[in-house]
């Protein structure tokens, strides 16, 4: 095989890394989220990394390096770290955050705490928020979900019509608040 057809800087039998994921468009985030990224960012950076680093220094100082498990997987962690520090910076240039109320605080707009009637009239609560602060077990959905999609720019009292995998299903806009619950 030619050698054009093969990675050389990648470990001995060692799957590449996934990409992280790729968004188009502006990155809306809310201002805690993005405390949250940049305080992942400060920990790797101040934290992990150094401490890794003297993991590795400690493990190549005892001698042959290619069968020296806690040097390989010590390399491999850093390699692993720095991945996540590029994607950590290169997110928070692109980040949009938005922090103020809107003027019109009658329609749902990013950063909105929405309740929600369903057909069978069980309420449900959701923050719409960017999708770096997707967390389901704090009702954080992104703006971008099918029900996040369906709620921009409503107001109380309309109904929306959102598609799922177990079919449609009617939900009617009850509250909008743009303060913590």
């Amino acid at each position: 095989m030619s050698k054009a057809f093969t990675k050389e800087d990648a470990g001995e039998g060692e799957p590449e890394a996934p990409e992280e994921r790729v968004v188009f468009g502006p990155q809306y985030i809310t201002a805690a989220g993005r405390k949250k990224l940049l305080d992942e960012f400060e920990h790797l950076w101040k934290s992990e990394r150094p401490r890794v680093t003297r993991e590795v220094e400690a493990a190549a100082a005892l001698g042959d390096r290619s069968e020296n498990a806690e040097y390989i997987y010590g390399k491999k962690r850093l390699r692993e770290i720095d991945r996540r520090l590029r994607f950590l910076k290169k997110k928070l240039e692109k980040l949009i955050v938005v922090e103020e109320t809107p003027a019109d605080d009658g329609k749902v707009r990013f950063g909105a705490w929405v309740t929600l009637k369903d057909e069978e009239d069980q309420e449900v609560r959701y923050r719409l928020v960017g999708g770096d602060e997707i967390d389901l077990g704090r009702r954080f959905i992104s703006v971008d979900s099918p029900v996040g999609k369906a709620l921009l720019g409503k107001e109380v009292g309309d109904a929306v019509m959102v598609r799922r995998p177990k079919g449609e299903i009617e939900l009617t806009l009850v509250r909008i608040c743009y303060d913590e619950p």
